[in-house]
């Protein structure tokens, strides 16, 4: 892995704390399932080492949960 690929992992590795903390502060309801389903997507995304859907999907989750 190159320092840019890194750096890359790095960065998704962050937001997704920061959707995750997000979500985890965020009240129950459909807000915060949807914005579960969009996580988990990320997560599989990430796993698939596919970071620009991985950032897509953790955008739409940080937008279901406002």
């Amino acid at each position: 892995m190159n320092d840019e690929d890194q750096s890359q992992e790095n960065h998704t590795v962050k937001h997704m704390a920061s959707v995750k903390a997000a979500w985890d502060k965020a009240p129950e309801g459909p807000k915060k399932a949807t914005a579960l389903k969009h996580y988990q997507a990320a997560e599989s995304a990430h796993e698939a080492e596919n970071d620009e859907e991985a950032h897509k999907e953790l955008k739409e989750a940080s937008r279901a949960l406002m």
